[in-house]
């Protein structure tokens, strides 16, 4: 199996000891970052997903069309947005990057961060939720004609999307989590799945 040396991709350069010194999407440290890791060989960056931090799609976008070679892991809580919303974000990005985007799902593990946007679901409901708009956004991308859904959190008619993704038949797919419920949904839907440095016997 390929190793991969993945990045962040951090806005600002504030960091767990040190407080930022700009704000919180600081353009010219953003790309100076980006570009060091893809100068030093890095294969991929993640843009993470807070829900008071700045938005990761438009800054992925900025450092993909100033890119050649980086990867793009692009964070994303489908509370945020609808699935069909979302997929053509993605396919757009897709195509700003020529073909070098990786979704990673994150379905939240903290009740208050969920809060925060308006999301009051369970974890389990929520990892369910993330199965069904994952299976959305791989159809919409992969689909040319109309089609309707009637889920169990979605519901919609004769969609389809007028932009695809560079990458065929889709973008990769990237998923975390460490519960049954999380095993269960990244297990049937995801590509790549991430897990915490845990012992062994709790993986």
């Amino acid at each position: 199996m390929p190793v991969e040396f993945l990045g962040i991709a951090a806005t600002n350069d504030g960091s767990e000891t040190t407080p930022r010194s700009g704000a919180a999407f600081d353009k010219d440290y953003t790309l100076r970052l980006a570009r060091a890791h893809e100068e030093h060989g890095w294969d991929r960056v993640l843009f993470a997903y807070g829900s008071g931090s700045p938005d990761p799609a438009p800054a992925a976008a900025y450092v993909a069309s100033r890119t050649e070679r980086l990867g793009i892991l692009l964070a994303h809580r489908p509370n945020v947005s609808y699935p069909t919303f979302a997929a053509k974000t993605f396919a757009t990005l897709d195509q700003i990057s020529d073909g070098r985007l990786t979704v990673h799902f994150i379905t939240g593990g903290s009740d208050h961060e969920q809060r925060r946007e308006g999301d009051t679901l369970t974890k389990d409901e929520r990892y369910a939720r993330t199965r069904e708009y994952i299976g959305i956004v791989k159809k919409i991308w992969t689909t040319r004609e109309p089609f309707d859904h009637e889920g169990e959190h979605y519901r919609f008619h004769d969609f389809v999307s007028d932009v695809f993704p560079v990458q065929q038949p889709r973008p990769g797919v990237s998923f975390g989590g460490s519960s049954p419920a999380a095993y269960a949904a990244g297990g049937a839907e995801a590509d790549i799945y991430c897990l915490w440095g845990e012992p062994l016997a709790r993986t």
